[in-house]
């Protein structure tokens, strides 16, 4: 099982959990991170990195929000990996626990 990345990232993209990922699972987009499900390991290490609380398990993750698992899926595939802790977006304080975000997500 693997986990994924949901909406709450969009347009914050705060990147604490890929300091701490072992296996360099996530990949970066424009506004958004997703979660490669083919690399993940489900080492759980990610999830309370996240100040976004946008991390659940492919499992747990809200009945509203299980689009983000095949588009976790999808994107990884085209993204770039990314491997090391960076700035969030500059306005993702204001962004983060706004909902209806996926309109936003820049691919």
């Amino acid at each position: 099982m693997a986990y994924v990345v949901t909406e709450n990232c969009i347009k914050c993209k705060f990147t604490d959990c890929v300091d701490v990922c072992p296996v360099d699972c996530f990949h970066e987009g424009p506004n958004f991170l997703v979660i490669d499900p083919d690399e993940c390991i489900d080492c759980t290490l990610c999830v309370p990195e996240c100040p976004a609380e946008a991390i659940f398990a492919e499992d747990d993750v809200p009945d509203t929000q299980r689009a983000f698992i095949a588009l976790n899926a999808e994107l990884a595939k085209s993204w770039p990996t990314i491997v090391e802790r960076k700035e969030p977006l500059e306005d993702a304080d204001e962004w983060n626990n706004k909902p209806g975000k996926l309109q936003y997500l820049e691919r």
